[in-house]
């Protein structure tokens, strides 16, 4: 009995110098001031591809170097990423971008319970490529892509490798209720920007700041 309540008392305190340590390393861990961001782009698919897109071809070249991830069947978005690249070219001297692939986390109509499955799948791939890139911020719209990345970027902060910020843009074509992405990533991004009034009243915490693409 006694060797039980030894036991029981080290795992509590193994537990609380957990939370300690998450919640030390959440609250004082800064990024760096630097004369640029390594940004990481996470583009979906069709209307939220292009809508990212105009949202990267608003920012300055601090923004620099870019990385995209995109989902590995998604080939429509890859060459809008290189058509948009090709275009700053012209306004940029040394534009870099890299673009870089993860299996797909969700599938159109795909049941919940698989889904769950995939992205775990999806996150295996995306947290090593995340450890190694170590972006500064990371910028996502949706859909289910984003999901893994933007955990796998909390998870670099917890591990106290290092702090990124996550910004998600919720799509302009969601005027009163969010996306199942966002609905997740509300309570894990840093920002979370709504597009319509009648969202910043649902979801008072987020940030309004008009049509931004």
């Amino acid at each position: 009995m006694a060797s039980l309540l030894i036991l029981a008392a080290s795992a509590g305190a193994v537990a609380i110098l957990i939370v300690v340590r998450l919640w030390v390393v959440l609250r004082f861990f800064h990024v760096a001031s630097r004369e640029s961001l390594r940004l990481l782009i996470v583009a979906g698919s069709g209307g939220h591809t292009t809508e990212i897109l105009r949202l990267v071809g608003s920012l300055s070249s601090a923004y620099s170097p870019r990385h995209y991830i995109i989902a590995d069947s998604d080939e429509i978005s890859a060459k809008k990423i290189e058509s948009s690249e090709r275009a700053r070219t012209q306004k940029d001297s040394a534009p870099e971008h890299t673009l870089h692939r993860i299996p797909r986390s969700r599938e159109v109509r795909q049941s919940w319970l698989s889904s769950v499955f995939t992205t775990l799948h999806s996150m295996w791939f995306s947290f090593p490529l995340v450890c190694q890139l170590k972006p500064d911020l990371v910028l996502c719209n949706g859909p289910g892509t984003c999901v893994p990345i933007c955990v796998s970027a909390l998870l670099l902060g917890i591990l106290g490798i290092k702090k990124v910020i996550i910004v998600y843009v919720e799509s302009i074509c969601r005027v009163e209720t969010l996306s199942l992405s966002g609905k997740i990533l509300f309570h894990l991004s840093d920002y979370f920007i709504v597009q319509w009034p009648a969202l910043k009243e649902k979801y008072p915490k987020s940030v309004y700041l008009g049509r931004i693409v």
